[in-house]
């Protein structure tokens, strides 16, 4: 198991599952919940419309604080979790 911590969730994917993928789905979703388009989510958190874009899509290389500054419209942020052997 892999594991991302945000404040609020953790995101937890199997051993070959992309982890960018994973927070790409969390990311629209909760979008989606809140009724936001994409270039309303860029504008809210202070980033671009293509990063935005891009994160949705599981870029697998995005800018750290920039995916913090998303998450942070959610009430979470990104993490780090002891691993644990399950």
């Amino acid at each position: 198991m892999r594991y991302i911590k945000s404040s609020k969730y953790y995101i937890c994917t199997h051993k070959g599952i992309n982890m960018s993928t994973a927070i790409a789905k969390f990311i629209k979703v909760k979008r989606k919940q809140l009724k936001l388009t994409q270039p309303e989510l860029a504008e809210r958190a202070g980033v671009g419309l293509r990063f935005v874009r891009e994160l949705e899509q599981g870029k697998q290389t995005v800018q750290l604080d920039k995916v913090n500054q998303v998450l942070a419209l959610f009430g979470g942020e990104l993490g780090v979790v002891q691993k644990t052997e399950l």
